[in-house]
């Protein structure tokens, strides 16, 4: 989990970064998660591990998340969130619930909040794809209605005082 402190935060802030505790705990393989307002600020950050060394099949290490910080993550997840909304607007299908991008050693997961935010998770190769799916599911379904405009304003000034905590 990020090294943000929810003492001070409201019980609903608490309570979603409880649930974020929760679902890296629970799913293996997840190398970092992070929620993401609808105008692509990180509102909410797992640790993702990016200065850890993860080991490969051939003993050599790289990078265990992706480069950079917690915000490159939610830039991706920014990204592919717009990117695939301009598509379903395009072809006329309604909404986009979720997508999945696989690679070769990993694979991005994001999935539609009710209110316009994403969820985006970074996964290891040998993740369960399905598993992964279902607890995001369980995330949104239980983050998506205490998401406010209010709460939203709450994380995301309380990752801007982390970072500027951290870069003290």
């Amino acid at each position: 989990m990020t090294a943000t402190s929810t003492f001070g935060l409201s019980s609903e802030a608490r309570n979603l970064h409880w649930l974020l505790t929760n679902l890296v705990e629970e799913v293996p393989g997840l190398q970092s998660v992070a929620v993401v307002s609808s105008d692509g600020l990180l509102l909410l950050s797992s640790d993702p591990g990016h200065n850890a060394e993860a080991r490969t099949a051939d003993g050599t290490t790289k990078p265990k998340g992706p480069k950079g910080s917690a915000a490159d993550l939610a830039t991706i997840v920014s990204g592919i969130g717009s990117l695939t909304l301009g598509a379903a607007k395009l072809m006329d299908n309604g909404g986009v619930k979720q997508t999945m991008v696989a690679m070769d050693e990993g694979s991005l997961f994001v999935m539609a909040i009710s209110d316009g935010s994403l969820l985006g998770v970074h996964g290891s190769a040998d993740c369960d794809m399905s598993v992964v799916a279902y607890h995001m599911a369980l995330f949104v379904g239980r983050a998506g209605h205490v998401l406010t405009p209010e709460l939203r304003i709450e994380l995301r000034k309380s990752i801007e005082a982390d970072a500027a905590a951290g870069s003290a």
